[in-house]
């Protein structure tokens, strides 16, 4: 799978150990930065260029990165196309792909160790969109929010 990832310093070490582990996965892992720890530097100019990859469908799925993952979540949910959420467990990983089309997580490099990362991230790649009339409904809702 195609994937996106971006992270600002909150979520810099983290995002190195993932796209290694992403890669020998097999995956293909565009970063969008950051490329260096800069303690200065800002999740929006990051994560808005990775959630706009995913909307336009440059990537499947991305994976953005900070400290606590919320301004990460936030940012990119701002985005048309976007369905973001912050993982913490194995059912929201799956569900959110599975009843919500949800494109992309997000996580907190401070908050989260590596091997919880790396579990919820591969419940979330293996997780497919169900399709479901109820889901596509709900979806639709959500979609026309977007039109406003």
């Amino acid at each position: 799978m195609k994937l996106g990832i971006a992270a600002d310093h909150g979520g810099f070490e983290l995002k190195k150990e993932i796209s290694e582990r992403l890669r020998v996965a097999g995956h293909e892992v565009v970063d969008f930065g950051a490329h260096s720890l800069d303690p200065e530097d800002d999740y929006p100019d990051f994560v808005i260029p990775m959630a706009r990859a995913v909307s336009r469908g440059e990537v499947e799925r991305g994976i953005a990165l900070c400290g606590s993952g919320i301004g990460a979540c936030i940012a990119t949910n701002k985005v048309r196309g976007v369905r973001a959420s912050i993982i913490e467990d194995a059912y929201s990983a799956r569900q959110g792909v599975e009843h919500d089309d949800m494109n992309i997580v997000c996580m907190g490099g401070r908050t989260m160790g590596i091997e919880l990362v790396w579990q919820l991230l591969e419940t979330f790649l293996e997780a497919r969109f169900t399709g479901a009339e109820r889901h596509r409904r709900r979806l639709a809702k959500v979609l026309a929010l977007e039109k406003e």
